[in-house]
């Protein structure tokens, strides 16, 4: 007896591409790391208390409600303080993180 072939179809590797981020949700991400390395960062160095407090109650804001109208007015300030501090030639206030926050809030 003969074997029967059956005839399956070619498979075909399927494409499996990555979905494109929307820009809101990788604008929110970039955002997010900007405010906690802001944060972060203000805590190191000891500055300004009541822009530490204000940042992270818009972090925490931001978390509940995804508007990040207040987050990027308290990175701006963040960005005043460090260019400051920067000035005054403070340790552990680079050109980098000052630059890594103003393209965070220019997305």
């Amino acid at each position: 007896m003969a074997k029967a072939t059956s005839k399956a179809a070619p498979k075909v590797a399927k494409k499996t591409s990555a979905k494109p981020a929307s820009t809101t949700s990788t604008k929110s991400i970039e955002i997010d790391k900007a405010a906690d390395l802001a944060l972060a960062k203000l805590k190191e160095l000891n500055l300004d208390a009541p822009l530490q407090g204000e940042l992270e109650w818009c972090i925490g804001s931001y978390s509940f409600d995804k508007n990040p109208e207040g987050l990027i007015k308290m990175i701006s300030k963040a960005i005043t303080v460090f260019n400051e501090e920067k000035a005054k030639k403070t340790k552990g206030v680079t050109p980098k993180l000052i630059s890594d926050l103003s393209g965070a809030i220019k997305k």
